[in-house]
């Protein structure tokens, strides 16, 4: 089983299609359909992935660091 999944880690399309962004609605669709800024795209991104990657805690902590952003700077323009 671990030679098939190696086999089919190699064929995977990381640039187009990556397997942690395969389940449901890609992370892009939801940004670009609602319209999110950088910040808010990215923190998105960063969450919809975190259980697919290996490294849930760290994604969710860059996930935060980018809202932490995007609150500063609508603080900052209030």
């Amino acid at each position: 089983m671990r030679a098939l999944d190696e086999k089919s880690k190699e064929n995977e399309d990381m640039v187009n299609h990556p397997s942690h962004y395969q389940h449901g609605i890609e992370p892009i669709e939801f940004i670009e359909s609602h319209n999110l800024n950088f910040n808010l795209g990215s923190a998105v991104k960063y969450i919809a992935r975190a259980p697919y990657k290996g490294k849930q805690l760290e994604d969710l902590k860059k996930a935060k660091w980018f809202v932490d952003r995007e609150i500063k700077r609508m603080e900052k323009n209030d």
